[in-house]
């Protein structure tokens, strides 16, 4: 398979990532592929303002993943608190487990390094996704210890299905 080709995306692509970015996580489709957030949480991932300010923020874009122009994966790379931030990530769940993750995460990290020039990558995980945590650690990742409150009563970050959700932050040095 070719590697991916990558791009910066526009605000023409923002409907584009939020159908990816719900497929991955949400939903029945999100079933089909490893990342599902569906027994954790329900309701929408992002939505079309969300991923707009992403874009249009200084020092922070969206990272696209494409094979013959088609969006294969996402992800959010940004500088936040003196450090690269790594998230929103997603691929197709019909894609997951093919490589295209460790393609975007080596962009994403690239861009956060080289173009960006920060020395550490953030990011935040659902602190009970040990698969998930698992997956991120083979690839350098460290868990911090540092844990966030999950934003219960705030739809924006979807509809909890359980009461014990925080965030962990994991952190790479690049």
């Amino acid at each position: 398979m070719p590697p991916l080709e990558f791009r910066a995306a526009t605000p023409a692509d923002a409907g584009a990532i939020v159908a990816l970015v719900e497929s991955a996580y949400r939903g029945h489709a999100s079933r089909a592929g490893w990342t599902t957030e569906a027994d954790l949480l329900d309701g929408r991932r992002t939505n079309t303002d969300d991923v707009l300010a992403h874009i249009q923020r200084p020092r922070s874009q969206v990272l696209l993943g494409l094979r013959a122009g088609q969006v294969l994966a996402c992800a959010h790379v940004a500088v936040e608190d003196g450090a690269g931030y790594f998230g929103m990530f997603s691929v197709l769940p019909t894609l997951q487990r093919s490589g295209i993750g460790k393609e975007m995460m080596a962009e994403a990290e690239r861009i956060a390094r080289d173009d960006y020039g920060m020395l550490v990558m953030r990011m935040t995980v659902i602190d009970v996704r040990d698969e998930l945590i698992a997956w991120y650690e083979r690839r350098g990742y460290r868990r911090t210890g540092l844990k966030k409150p999950f934003p219960y009563g705030d739809e924006r970050f979807g509809i909890p299905l359980r009461d014990d959700l925080r965030f962990e932050v994991l952190e790479k040095a690049l």
